[in-house]
């Protein structure tokens, strides 16, 4: 029987924050409805912070919901500069490159 890959405990956070940042901004952009993509947003969030509580405490679970809070904000100013979807793909992999580092056991 074929041994199955083990999928480190800190990816699922990572893909969940990296996820609802790029999840958010699609959602909004396609339908047009920026509450929609907040939604995204919040529950994809929610989802990380609780998978960051579970693996690395409150303390971690602090700063990274920040730094998801902080690259929101920040692809913004920086989506003038380098574009809309480069500037989110630039966060989302911030954010979850952080949410690895911290939580990787």
């Amino acid at each position: 029987m074929a041994a199955l890959a083990r999928i480190p405990g800190s990816a699922p956070a990572a893909t969940a924050a990296a996820g609802g940042l790029v999840g958010g901004f699609a959602v909004a952009r396609w339908t047009k409805k920026r509450q929609l993509g907040g939604a995204a947003l919040l529950a994809a969030g929610t989802v990380a912070a609780w998978q960051w509580q579970r693996a690395a405490g409150t303390k971690a679970t602090v700063g990274l919901s920040a730094a998801y809070v902080a690259a929101f904000a920040g692809s913004h100013p920086l989506a003038k500069k380098i574009g809309a979807w480069p500037a989110v793909f630039s966060v989302a992999g911030g954010v979850a490159a952080a949410s690895y580092a911290v939580t990787r056991r």
